[in-house]
């Protein structure tokens, strides 16, 4: 159980989550996480900088949703759910 919570909330696992959902992304959504993206500095030592930004960018997304619209964020969840492989 512990390494699958690890897989799904390591950088990589976040920033593929965040490409599948680009398409979906309204503008104000994208620029929230472009903004984040550029504060999420260089990462950690051992990871992918570009990962690092790309899943601090999903993160802010989710927490913003989850405070200001939690029915688009149950939107863009359920399209992930629908479309996963």
């Amino acid at each position: 159980m512990h390494r699958a919570v690890v897989a799904a909330v390591r950088a990589d696992a976040q920033a593929q989550v965040l490409q599948q959902l680009e398409p979906w992304l309204r503008e104000p959504e994208r620029d929230l996480v472009r903004r984040a993206r550029n504060r999420a500095g260089q990462g950690p030592r051992r990871g992918d900088a570009q990962a690092y930004g790309l899943a601090t960018g999903f993160e802010a997304l989710v927490g913003w949703l989850f405070l200001q619209d939690p029915t688009r964020l149950v939107e863009l969840l359920n399209h992930l759910k629908e479309n996963a492989p």
